[in-house]
């Protein structure tokens, strides 16, 4: 890294917001560096629910607004990145008439909030076609379905891409580098950090014009690096999924219950040959980089599932089991109602010229950056450059995927993998008989999508620990031994990898 070189914008924090506004500042223009404490996505970015979505739920609440921006959004990553997002169509079954009325109303009015970029039109179908269609759905006083159109995609594979593509605009990004302080000109103006290089364990002092927090649930960690005695602003909200065999949605659709018993919204969503169902949203009053699934929120997700399937699900059934934790604006009078706080972004401007942006999801990330961006040219600390990332292709993107081999996640990669098998046949071989990914992805995540550790392959560039767990840890020797080789590491490296690796799955097993 050239620490003597000064930037015009340090990006704290490698999920889905930072990447984002790395991306828009480099696109513009502007020399941009982003810092990661441990891997791209590592927090709640590689730990959504894997929709692309307007927010059917902030409708109700009246947030026509959000609605709007988001459904937007999802018309151009549909667009940009055509290679992980998707095209999902989802049943909302109804047990009573006045259900069906009223969802039909409501998604008519979604569907008229996408404009040019719509999914597709919501339809009202009757009990015969529901079944037809969900074959696992529960006939007892069924009235029939409302089908509807969102978008579904792999959120850790999006998130690396979108690394490789702020790399191929000129930026320079960076993981397993932690900030660890913030410094400051004589007049207390933010003009850089204090970055540690984990492997290197060496530290840097970096100069730069502008300095942006965007690291989700740790935001109040660098905002009390800048001011020790800030206040929290950020409270953490904990949401489980749970992922099955196919069998329990053996169609094409996904199932959304619009309200559960405790009035929120569950998923049960086709991903990767498999089912992911989720969520809950519980307040905690600590965050960590590895949440754990409560007992409860398991116990509420499966007993909410059973509720409307005939085919029982049973914690036997858990594939896998993932938690990931929603930065949420504190809420001021101490309430516990995380369902009323607004999953709108918000932008905050500290005394020494810190931006922090808080908020927002998965599907508004490139607005989200786009507005962050456009806030330190209004400060007058960049360059008036427009936004360039609105029809900007993420890295990998084609279109006409054959969806039949699992590797058209990577788009046009693809290639690159399948020329490293004709290569070197035996990088063909399945890591895991029950899961199709192969050796040769665990060596292009390593040499081109910058996997460091077994985690980093298993969780994040092949999705096998969220997938089935088990298979991820019977897994892990292997990746471990192409790990060492391609980074040159010893034995006692690999042992200690694999441990590593082991220990931290187990908690994804239920």
């Amino acid at each position: 890294m050239q620490t003597n070189r000064s930037w015009d914008v340090i990006v704290i924090g490698g999920g889905a917001t930072g990447l984002g506004i790395a991306l828009d500042s480099t696109t513009r223009g502007y020399k941009t560096l982003l810092l990661e404490q441990i891997d791209f996505a590592k927090g709640t970015s590689s730990r959504s629910t894997k929709l692309v979505h307007g927010g059917v739920r902030y409708l109700a609440q009246g947030n026509i607004d959000l609605v709007r921006e988001a459904l937007y959004e999802r018309g151009l990553l549909l667009k940009n990145a055509s290679h992980l997002v998707s095209n999902q169509s989802f049943i909302i079954p109804n047990y009573k008439f006045w259900d069906s009325l009223k969802y039909t109303v409501g998604l008519k009015l979604y569907d008229f909030l996408s404009g040019k970029l719509s999914f597709g039109k919501s339809i009202r179908i009757n009990k015969e076609k529901t079944s037809l269609r969900l074959p696992t759905i529960k006939i007892d006083k069924l009235k029939g379905g409302v089908v509807y159109y969102d978008g579904q995609f792999d959120d850790s594979r999006l998130a690396v891409n979108i690394a490789q593509t702020c790399i191929e605009k000129g930026a320079t990004v960076l993981n397993y580098c932690r900030v660890t302080g913030l410094l400051k000109n004589d007049k207390g103006i933010v003009n850089g950090v204090v970055a540690y290089d984990t492997e290197k364990d060496l530290s840097y002092n970096i100069n730069s014009k502008v300095v942006i927090n965007a690291t989700g649930v740790f935001t109040d960690e660098v905002l009390q690096m800048d001011d020790e005695n800030a206040k929290d602003i950020v409270r953490p909200s904990q949401g489980i999924h749970l992922v099955l065999d196919k069998s329990f949605l053996p169609g094409n659709d996904a199932i959304m219950i619009p309200k559960t018993d405790d009035g929120r919204v569950l998923f049960l969503v086709p991903w990767h040959d498999k089912v992911v169902v989720g969520t809950t949203d519980t307040l905690l009053d600590s965050h960590s980089l590895e949440p754990k699934p409560l007992d409860k929120e398991v116990d509420f997700i499966i007993e909410t599932a059973n509720k409307y399937l005939n085919k029982k699900v049973s914690k036997d059934d858990v594939l896998s089991i993932f938690a990931g934790l929603r930065p949420l604006a504190a809420p001021k009078d101490n309430s516990e109602k995380t369902k009323e706080i607004s999953r709108s972004h918000k932008i905050i401007i500290s005394d020494s010229e810190l931006i922090t942006i808080t908020g927002g999801k998965w599907t508004t990330y490139r607005r989200m950056a786009q507005d962050t961006i456009n806030k330190a040219i209004a400060m007058g600390k960049l360059p008036n450059i427009s936004c360039k990332t609105k029809n900007l292709p993420i890295h990998g993107s084609i279109k006409n995927l054959d969806k039949t081999n699992h590797l058209y996640i990577y788009g046009a990669d693809q290639k690159g993998i399948e020329a490293l098998i004709a290569k070197e046949p035996e990088l063909g071989e399945p890591l895991d008989s029950r899961l199709g990914f192969t050796k040769a992805e665990v060596v292009w995540a390593i040499r081109y999508e910058m996997a460091r550790t077994v985690e980093d392959v298993l969780a994040r560039r092949v999705r096998m620990l969220f997938l089935n767990s088990r298979a991820a840890i019977k897994s892990a020797p292997v990746v471990a031994n192409i790990l060492a080789k391609e980074l040159k590491k010893d034995k006692a490296w690999e042992r200690k990898e694999v441990d590593a690796f082991v220990s931290m799955a187990k908690e994804y097993v239920l």
